[in-house]
């Protein structure tokens, strides 16, 4: 791995931790970027000459803290800036102390703050994978299915928002838990997505967001174990993320599910994501979350594709869909339809949906085509699929699905 790769990996693994700790000494979103994004460039500018630090994301954020400390004092004209600084520089660690790290709950804080209610739930979302996924513009507006430009705009206008509003940086207090929750689960969900199929790059997961995701999960239901959607979260993350060693091949090449050596999944984390819904059950509060942990329990219990209870998968997806009518739902009730009805009732439900933009309604509606027997319309779909993703894992399954299609259509 040459030096650009090894920071790039920092950059992955501890940009939302830096983050979130200069944000906590700062309280200035923007500065606490602008410092740590400087910090990163140091990075790419010494480490190929010194070596990477033993704790790169402690040098990383104390530089950066450093940096901003810089700052104010450049801006020091105004006393309040001056004594910022001053603030800062009494409460900074020893330079030699290399581990200095941030608190365990800084993530929590910068995601409450950043799901505040007076956000939109669109711009919490948005602006919680920005600052503690460390995602660019182009990868959020990407997962949200939005033009790169109406994203920048919302992560701008959340930002100022903040600032305007003296929204604090702290966990709510326990009255205020639950109606602040639905947000922050939203967030969670869609950092372990990104990190579960990236939006971009080589390879077809980003190991260090879904950890990151199923750690703030496990907060979560530490600080809120009565709440059965976080709870259902939890185990939803874990049963998906069991799965993991078996959806590449020896070559990184997508494996999908049907497809998977299931001996190859962690039964560990399989049975974890069992007992928690168990837990759910028992509670009998069934929420969006806990439905699709239950319906993922199901394809966990199967021993083999052949062996799946798509009549349960099916039950569970109804119960889902008349908790949550969104059409993303409906396109993935679609493939269990297709097991239990067949392929034309499941295209019948898809082409009802508005879902143009997003790759997997054509990589589905491809498939679909291919099983019915009609090669060329599903070669046309897996061009859409394939014009709707720049993850190269998925493109090169979805070229070699086509290909295979198109040889299909011509004989």
């Amino acid at each position: 791995m040459g030096p650009a790769e090894e920071v790039a990996a920092v950059f992955r693994a501890e940009y939302g931790r830096c983050l979130a700790t200069l944000i906590r000494f700062l309280g200035d979103i923007n500065l606490a970027e602008e410092a740590v994004q400087e910090a990163f460039v140091i990075a790419l500018e010494r480490w190929p000459q010194t070596g990477t630090p033993p704790n790169p994301g402690a040098w990383i954020t104390t530089t950066a803290r450093n940096r901003a400390i810089d700052y104010l004092r450049r801006e020091g004209s105004r006393d309040e800036r001056q004594a910022q600084a001053a603030s800062l520089q009494a409460s900074e660690p020893d330079p030699g102390a290399e581990e200095w790290a941030p608190v365990s709950d800084d993530r929590l804080r910068l995601i409450f703050t950043c799901c505040h209610p007076a956000l939109g739930a669109d711009k919490q979302i948005a602006l919680t994978l920005r600052l503690l996924g460390g995602l660019q513009t182009p990868e959020i507006a990407r997962a949200f299915l939005v033009p790169e430009a109406t994203m920048a705009q919302r992560i701008v206008r959340a930002k100022r928002k903040i600032a305007a509003a003296g929204i604090p940086y702290r966990i709510p207090s326990e009255a205020e838990l639950p109606e602040r929750l639905n947000g922050v689960l939203s967030v969670i969900y869609l950092v372990f997505n990104e990190g579960y199929t990236a939006s971009s790059g080589a390879e077809l997961t980003r190991e260090d967001l879904c950890a990151e995701a199923i750690r703030l999960a496990r907060v979560l239901v530490e600080l809120m174990p009565d709440e059965p959607e976080a709870v259902g979260l939890l185990a939803l993350l874990l049963l998906i993320h069991a799965r993991r060693p078996a959806r590449v091949d020896a070559a990184g090449g997508l494996v999908r599910l049907g497809e998977q050596d299931r001996g190859c999944w962690d039964r560990s984390l399989i049975s974890e994501g069992h007992e928690l819904v168990r837990a759910c059950l028992r509670r009998n509060q069934p929420g969006p979350y806990q439905l699709q942990a239950a319906i993922n329990a199901v394809h966990a219990d199967a021993g083999t594709a052949a062996d799946t209870d798509w009549r349960q998968i099916l039950a569970l997806y109804d119960q889902l869909f008349a908790q949550l009518p969104t059409p993303v739902v409906a396109l993935n009730r679609s493939v269990a339809v297709a097991e239990v009805a067949g392929p034309l009732a499941a295209l019948e439900i898809l082409d009802s949906l508005e879902l143009s933009g997003y790759h997997l309604y054509h990589a589905t509606r491809a498939d679909l085509l291919r099983r019915l027997g009609r090669e060329s319309e599903a070669t046309l779909a897996y061009d859409a699929a394939l014009a709707g993703t720049t993850n190269e894992a998925e493109r090169a399954f979805l070229r070699r699905a086509r290909g295979e299609t198109a040889r299909g259509a011509s004989s």
